[in-house]
């Protein structure tokens, strides 16, 4: 079986958002049957909840791995366990998310779990950071990466060091 690439976008916004990613990064690159090929820059924004909170650190990374969708997000989730996720209410500020974003070109949508990623071609934070590793990329129903994210420019997004 040949593995299937799967990219994963990464955002903080408490307790050392930065750490959070950068860890998460190195946790990702530890998953069985997976390999990070690569990862973006990081990247600052500021959060789509009205809520007042902190600005995300954000980041996407690229793997290959053999794990099927569901396990692979079962593997995501238990990182954001370690990280200390809690959901108290959508959109709440976060240690740590990690969404699976695409899977090869699958389409899904079963309970937990809809592939591609719901509205990850609506927003900034998933596509400035997804285009430095795949421009041309292919979000299945919606278009290319490099051309959805014009429509993206009014969502403050910098790239950090």
């Amino acid at each position: 079986m040949s593995a299937t690439t799967a990219y994963v976008g990464l955002g903080s916004n408490l307790d050392g958002p930065r750490e959070h990613v950068l860890r998460a990064l190195e946790e990702l690159a530890r998953l069985p049957d997976t390999r990070l090929v690569r990862h973006s820059a990081l990247y600052r924004s500021a959060p789509l909840a009205r809520a007042a909170q902190p600005d995300f650190v954000n980041a996407v990374a690229q793997l290959e791995t053999n794990l099927d969708p569901r396990r692979l997000l079962d593997e995501l989730s238990a990182i954001e366990t370690r990280h200390g996720r809690e959901r108290p209410f959508p959109n709440a500020p976060r240690t740590l998310d990690l969404d699976l974003l695409l899977y090869g070109q699958i389409v899904l949508a079963s309970p937990g779990l809809t592939l591609p990623h719901p509205r990850m071609h609506e927003r900034a934070f998933v596509l400035e950071p997804l285009s430095e590793l795949a421009p041309c990329a292919l979000i299945p129903g919606q278009g290319r990466v490099e051309d959805l994210l014009g429509g993206c420019r009014d969502q403050r997004i910098e790239r950090i060091a």
